[in-house]
């Protein structure tokens, strides 16, 4: 077993981190479930944290390969009007140039992402405001239950801390992720379903949003 250290992103870490969202982004399984253009969903998923807030991220590293990560921003609110005002335009170029836009599987999909987001599924407005920082970790498969999340955790609150952040908060839509969450001193704020991969489910996920105070 190779030693699990925990450090700072730095710029050659990107494109694992890329490849670790991928790999995760389908309730932990690969993101080819449901989109092909795998360039597009990594910079829809990672883009503003890794080029826009890289001092906020951090990464579990065995060996030389870096098999986990924790993405994060001092400022949810901040985040969204970067990628509105920054992100999105480039995003949309580019699944309209690569031909993506030609793809059924992701037309459906964005269908179904944006129906969600007009239902009000993703609005967490007071979240943002009464715990303003955020968090999105993931491991891959082999190197989860190996400490590495909760030792992500403790290195991104310090920064926090040192930042003088008094809040932070994700969502996650595993039950086991939420029990693990709260083991690390998060608190359950809200719960409620999401409609956009039902089409696939079958039925809606639930998202759970844990906070934590600093």
């Amino acid at each position: 077993m190779e030693e699990l250290i925990i450090r700072k992103f730095k710029a050659e870490d990107r494109e694992p981190v890329r490849d670790i969202a991928w790999e995760t982004a389908f309730i932990g399984e690969p993101a080819d479930a449901f989109f092909s253009g795998k360039d597009i969903l990594a910079d829809f998923l990672t883009l503003y944290f890794t080029d826009h807030e890289p001092d906020a991220c951090f990464v579990a590293v065995a060996g030389t390969r870096v098999v986990g990560y924790l993405i994060g921003s001092l400022d949810s609110l901040r985040l969204a009007s970067t990628f509105k005002n920054k992100i999105l335009a480039g995003l949309l170029g580019k699944f309209i140039f690569s031909g993506a836009i030609f793809s059924w599987r992701n037309l459906r999909m964005i269908f179904n992402f944006f129906l969600s987001l007009l239902k009000g599924e993703f609005n967490m407005a007071e979240v943002r405001i009464s715990y303003p920082a955020v968090i999105h970790i993931n491991l891959r498969k082999d190197f989860r239950g190996q400490g590495a999340g909760e030792r992500l955790i403790l290195a991104f609150e310090q920064y926090l801390r040192s930042k003088g952040v008094k809040g932070v908060h994700l969502a996650t839509v595993s039950e086991g992720a939420g029990i693990f969450f709260s083991k690390q001193g998060f608190n359950l704020l809200d719960q409620y379903p999401r409609s956009y991969f039902r089409y696939l489910l079958g039925k809606d996920i639930k998202v759970y949003i844990y906070g934590k105070k600093l």
